[in-house]
């Protein structure tokens, strides 16, 4: 999808751009109709960014001109029109008040969901999932809202994986566990905007330390991504005032279901122990009455 290769190719590099260049980045990425279908004179216009800023973006991304950034924003065009009148045509869905809201939530979900399934890279993905099983030891990562979502993965992969934990939203706790980071652990951070400063600082010092680093976020301006080994810019459009994390639990539980496929571990068994354990805990509900 050739949108959200641009869309990588940036995102990547974004965090060692000098400011105008960012300026031209972000000038690319929310106006790919204008850069594919105007002249470097007329975007410079528009953008008040200069012609010889943009050729140096160009550069930078390791195109060999403006004209070869152009044209991968040019094959973008068709897919993200699509795009957009989908979204607008689920976003307008009429109905009652309420169910109209429904139907706009429902409607961004999809999308992000959709937007997700086809313009992830599946190379990035699969190594994402060759890291965390080869690791020592697993450590996720998420502030503010992002934190029950963290918790949420690594509940799963610990049916399967004793090696995973979460940090803390501790200071103390947080700083002590990211001091625990050595090479062969994997770090995973989920941050959306706004971007906690812990979060990011947390992903540069557990890169620092050796460790893997594995963002999940929702921007290539996101500033975690310069920290960031593997990073996934995952939708999280609403028409709300919140970011949405349908998509994002989508690629998390993707990750988990990868994970036990490719294990060469009796996981059914392992998962089976776990629920034993949890009846005999007393943790599951029994209904008193069945024999």
């Amino acid at each position: 999808m050739p949108a959200k290769r641009l869309e990588a190719r940036i995102a990547h590099r974004y965090g060692g751009l000098s400011h105008k260049l960012r300026e031209a980045a972000d000038y690319v990425i929310a106006h790919p109709v204008e850069v594919a279908t105007r002249s470097l004179r007329s975007v410079s216009a528009a953008s008040a960014v200069s012609p010889a800023t943009f050729s140096r973006l160009a550069r930078a991304l390791d195109f060999t001109s403006y004209e070869e950034l152009r044209e991968l924003s040019r094959q973008a065009i068709g897919d993200q029109v699509v795009s957009f009148a989908e979204k607008a045509t689920q976003l307008q869905t009429p109905g009652e008040e309420d169910a109209s809201m429904l139907d706009r939530q429902a409607g961004a979900c999809m999308s992000n969901i959709a937007s997700l399934a086809q313009g992830i890279d599946r190379e990035r993905l699969q190594e994402a999932v060759d890291a965390l099983a080869r690791a020592r030891r697993v450590t996720v990562f998420g502030a503010f809202a992002s934190h029950g979502i963290a918790e949420h993965l690594a509940y799963l992969a610990n049916y399967f994986q004793s090696d995973w934990t979460v940090l803390s939203r501790a200071g103390s706790a947080l700083s002590a566990s990211i001091g625990l980071l050595q090479p062969g652990d994997v770090f995973l951070v989920i941050t959306k905007t706004p971007y906690a400063r812990r979060a990011v600082l947390a992903t540069q010092m557990a890169r620092e330390s050796g460790a893997t680093t594995i963002v999940l976020t929702d921007t290539h301006a996101s500033p975690a991504l310069m920290h960031a080994d593997l990073g996934f810019c995952v939708p999280s459009d609403s028409p709300q005032f919140f970011s949405s994390y349908v998509a994002t639990l989508a690629l998390m539980e993707t990750l988990v279901a990868m994970l036990v496929a490719q294990s060469e571990d009796d996981i059914g068994e392992k998962i089976r122990l776990v629920e034993e354990r949890n009846r005999r805990l007393g943790d599951f509900w029994a209904d008193e009455t069945s024999p």
